[in-house]
């Protein structure tokens, strides 16, 4: 059962993890509906807003069940990815952060179950064994985090997001393609941004042309700006008539996965970009499916046309 402790809880029991982490969710959420008049509810969804905007690329269900469980959280990460990729171990006797995780293993081509569902299903797909199935998100699983403060070890080292490489002429490609993609794009002096911390934007132009312009923030590292050109591009491609500000830490996966994407295919490590699935864990299964598949078109299409570009440059 769950457990309350200086308004935080936990989620021990195994066979009821499940249940518990959605109802913790559901009742936060009803109660703050409930009382949005309240002084607490508006301290609750202050201290929810604060937890978002440490874990800004996770999902809201994710995010309130940090905050449910360890408020002060500031990163969070699992227990082999602390060892294995930081050197960092968790302390003794440290309680786990429960959080949503997708689950990926061999799927149905018919029924997309996976093949432990698909036996008890009505599915009658035989065309191909099992094995030879594709892999696919056949749902989420309850798994176990912890935050920094809960590990000792080497320090953190300073996560640089900027994407770095060899640029080549890949900006020069990038704003002259900018006419077959419907699009108008302006590289601004540093001195003349008026954007506060962003890299680009992505806006709508007058009713008259309607269509979408892009502006991003010039800097020494081409590799860098190349990629924020590929990002707003994703945004004008992609969400240009979405409206929809639930939409909008998903749709910023979208454009960061599309920058990803077509940066490692031009040869730049965009490794540093930061995204992360557990964005999209509210959505159901063929809403995460759309998602890729958007993603997957919307970076060949770009990619297509940098190739055509780059070939009438050569000419």
């Amino acid at each position: 059962m769950a457990t309350t402790s200086n308004s935080s809880v936990s989620f021990e029991e195994t066979d009821t993890r499940d249940d518990e982490m959605n109802s913790t969710i559901e009742q936060w959420i009803d109660e703050l509906v409930a009382g949005v008049d309240d002084a607490q509810a508006s301290e609750e969804f202050q201290e929810w807003l604060d937890v978002q905007s440490r874990f800004h690329d996770y999902s809201y269900r994710n995010t309130l069940l940090i905050k449910q469980q360890c408020p002060e959280a500031t990163r969070v990460a699992g227990y082999r990815t602390w060892q294995e990729e930081f050197d960092r171990h968790v302390q003794e006797g440290e309680s786990a952060i429960w959080i949503w995780a997708p689950i990926i293993t061999k799927q149905c081509p018919e029924c997309e179950n996976s093949p432990s569902y698909h036996e008890d299903s009505d599915c009658e797909y035989d065309e191909t064994p099992p094995e030879e199935w594709s892999e696919g998100l056949v749902g989420f699983k309850p798994a176990p985090v912890f935050d920094v403060s809960q590990t000792e070890g080497e320090p953190l080292p300073d996560l640089d997001t900027q994407a770095t490489g060899d640029a080549g002429d890949l900006v020069e490609q990038l704003t002259a393609a900018a006419d077959e993609l419907g699009v108008t794009v302006r590289i601004v002096p540093a001195e003349e941004w008026t954007h506060g911390e962003a890299k680009g934007i992505c806006e709508q132009l007058s009713l008259v042309d309607m269509q979408p312009r892009v502006e991003v923030r010039d800097r020494e590292n081409d590799a860098d700006l190349a990629r924020t050109l590929v990002h707003e591009y994703a945004h004008a491609l992609l969400h240009f008539d979405v409206d929809d500000d639930t939409e909008r830490s998903k749709r910023e996966v979208e454009a960061e996965a599309v920058a990803y994407v077509v940066g490692r295919y031009c040869g730049l490590d965009t490794s540093g970009s930061a995204f992360y699935l557990a964005a999209w864990e509210s959505d159901d299964p063929e809403v995460v499916r759309d998602r890729l598949g958007r993603i997957s078109r919307t970076a060949e299409e770009l990619i297509d046309v940098l190739e055509d570009e780059s070939l009438s440059s050569l000419s």
